[in-house]
């Protein structure tokens, strides 16, 4: 049975245990939720409305307790945790704003009827199985559309999220919403798996690993449920010219070790211009080493712990492997030694195709930097990993970085910024990365019924 633990990675001390779901609970959840749904469809728009605009205030409102709960869970620096709320409660607002215009009849050409129309509805309870990394934030791409929507959520959490996703539920449920429209539960992986394959359940959507991924997306492909994946990545960061090298650099190294380096969208691939090359590796090393590794609750702390011990020695493990087959190893790389999950951040260069390293995520507080002489060679190198999430270019000359932003086998590429997630932004890769887009009107779109309506015509 999976454990839903609070261990704070910080420390090392086991602070809240849950019980897991009974398997006898999972047949009395997926009731609940179809029999909810019926109900919940036809709330009216305006209703919903209310219930995300309360449920954003609940996350501002609430902002210190929310955000030292995850520090403590999940080992977030608190600043990040409130950046993190903020853009919660920024995408309850923006489906509160923004959505109901996207859920009004379409009319289309009639096409030799007397009306065309289509309308865009739900289709039933819903799965949602959500990672660690940004607790708050990944639940709310996926279930505040889907509830404004009219579809019901059950909400599967990562293990060490139990705490803060009971919260969620909490918050939810005292904006509006029906107890049973949003359920929370501590599942195993096997009840997960049952979940997806009972026909009450219509849809499932996961933010992980490929190999959760993948076990998620063949037991839906069986029940021939539709999935939606967001998987990991290994952005590139692609360095044309900077007139600052330094402040590029400290930029680089802020987007990398945030959240410790454990976000799927950050800049892991440094892939920079010959001419600068040792200049902005001289610059990233001496900003990251200048960054504070500590208690994610000090407010003077850069980048907090992993997200466990066993994550930490994962990545220790990976630079470790680098080390010995011929990379070179700037700074950092090895665990502390003190209590809790925590590592001293890591610049790796040298790293050839030959290497582990070259096509693994590395999640965690590792920067890893190339040179490149050629712009075709720098987006060689870009694509030739299995991951396409997202990537960025960098240039004074904009119509120059954008050529390359275009040949970009992502979801997302950016000029001169990286790793930016907005409401109203398409979030979702390609490759290994996953398929389907939350947020923005595409994240209404997923899971809904788009019904056809056609009149004939008198004559």
């Amino acid at each position: 049975m999976t454990a839903y633990v609070t261990e704070n990675p910080a420390t090392g001390d086991v602070e809240q245990t849950f019980a897991t779901m009974s398997d006898d609970d999972v047949n009395d959840v997926l009731a609940r939720s179809a029999a909810a749904y019926q109900e919940w469809r036809h709330t009216a728009v305006e209703d919903r409305v209310a219930m995300l605009r309360a449920t954003a205030q609940a996350y501002r409102d609430r902002a210190d307790e929310l955000a030292a709960l995850i520090s403590k869970e999940m080992g977030k620096p608190l600043a990040q945790a409130h950046g993190e709320l903020a853009l919660t409660a920024m995408i309850y607002d923006w489906y509160a704003e923004n959505g109901p215009a996207q859920l009004e009849t379409e009319q289309l050409a009639p096409q030799g009827a007397a009306e065309s129309t289509v309308t865009r509805e739900p289709i039933g309870p819903l799965l949602g199985i959500m990672p660690w990394n940004f607790p708050y934030y990944q639940v709310a791409r996926f279930a505040a559309p889907n509830l404004l929507l009219g579809n019901t959520v059950i909400l599967k959490h990562a293990p060490i999220c139990a705490a803060s996703s009971a919260v969620m539920a909490e918050i939810a449920h005292a904006a509006g919403v029906p107890a049973d429209a949003y359920i929370n539960v501590y599942a195993s992986n096997e009840q997960a798996a049952a979940m997806i394959g009972d026909r009450r359940v219509q849809g499932v959507s996961l933010t992980g690993s490929g190999r959760a991924g993948a076990a998620v997306a063949q037991t839906a492909a069986q029940h021939l449920k539709k999935s939606v994946l967001e998987l990991g990545g290994s952005d590139a960061f692609i360095l044309l010219d900077t007139p600052d090298v330094a402040a590029t650099a400290a930029g680089a190294a802020a987007g990398r070790m945030m959240n410790c380096g454990q976000a799927c969208n950050s800049p892991k691939r440094f892939i920079v211009h010959e001419d600068i090359y040792d200049d902005f590796v001289a610059n990233l090393t001496a900003a990251i080493e200048a960054m504070a590794v500590g208690d994610p609750a000090d407010p003077a702390t850069n980048i907090g712990p992993l997200s466990s011990v066993a994550a930490r020695d994962r990545v220790v493990e990976q630079v470790k492997d680098a080390v010995a087959q011929g990379a070179t190893l700037h700074t950092g790389g090895d665990a502390l030694d003190q209590p809790g999950a925590f590592m001293a951040p890591a610049v790796l260069t040298g790293i050839t195709p030959e290497m582990a390293a070259y096509r693994e995520e590395i999640f965690g507080p590792v920067a890893v930097v190339y040179s490149f002489a050629d712009p075709d060679e720098a987006v060689k190198l870009a694509n030739d990993v299995d991951y396409g999430l997202s990537g960025s270019v960098w240039s004074s000359d904009v119509a120059k970085a954008g050529e390359l932003a275009d040949r970009l086998d992502v979801g997302m590429a950016m000029i001169n910024e990286h790793g930016t997630s907005l409401p109203g932004l398409p979030f979702g890769g390609v490759k290994a990365s996953g398929y389907g887009r939350e947020l923005g009107p595409w994240g209404l779109g997923e899971f809904a019924n788009l019904k056809l309506r056609r009149v004939a015509s008198a004559g």
